[in-house]
């Protein structure tokens, strides 16, 4: 039997407001193991495309239709993931309306990028964030 990776997408959401204006990013708690901050994400399902599936996760995880914006990066690092290795297409999108935790999301916030308690995040999202972060500047 051949063994590849686990493909996975996360998502960075910008929320904006009802006039256009940038109010932050989406973390979720994670209610499994590790606990913690996280990005919005999930597994790529057999038969789906990578960018259905972050549209699918995004509604079951934080119940907000994304628009996609592009794709950052690609995260391949075998230890990126305790559990297992997982490579992880990370997108940016663009939604509006307040994230509400669902599925594998015990809460969803929107921090601004200069209020993010990096410390508190798992997996490598706070390497993600930050090339976001410098993407954007």
């Amino acid at each position: 039997m051949i063994k590849t990776p686990f493909v996975a997408t996360d998502g960075i959401i910008e929320i904006y407001d009802a006039k256009d204006k940038f109010q932050g990013i989406v973390l979720i708690q994670r209610k499994n193991t590790p606990i913690g901050l996280a990005l919005p994400g999930g597994f790529v399902d057999i038969g789906e495309s990578v960018e259905n599936a972050l549209v699918r996760e995004m509604k079951e995880e934080i119940s907000l239709d994304v628009e996609i914006k592009q794709l950052l990066n690609i995260y391949s690092d075998p230890s990126r993931d305790q559990r297992f290795h997982c490579v992880s297409a990370v997108y940016i999108c663009k939604a509006c309306g307040n994230p509400i935790g669902s599925d594998d999301a015990k809460e969803a916030f929107i921090y601004k990028l200069d209020e993010i308690p990096f410390e508190k995040l798992v997996f490598d999202h706070a390497k993600i964030i930050k090339d976001y972060i410098k993407l954007s500047n």
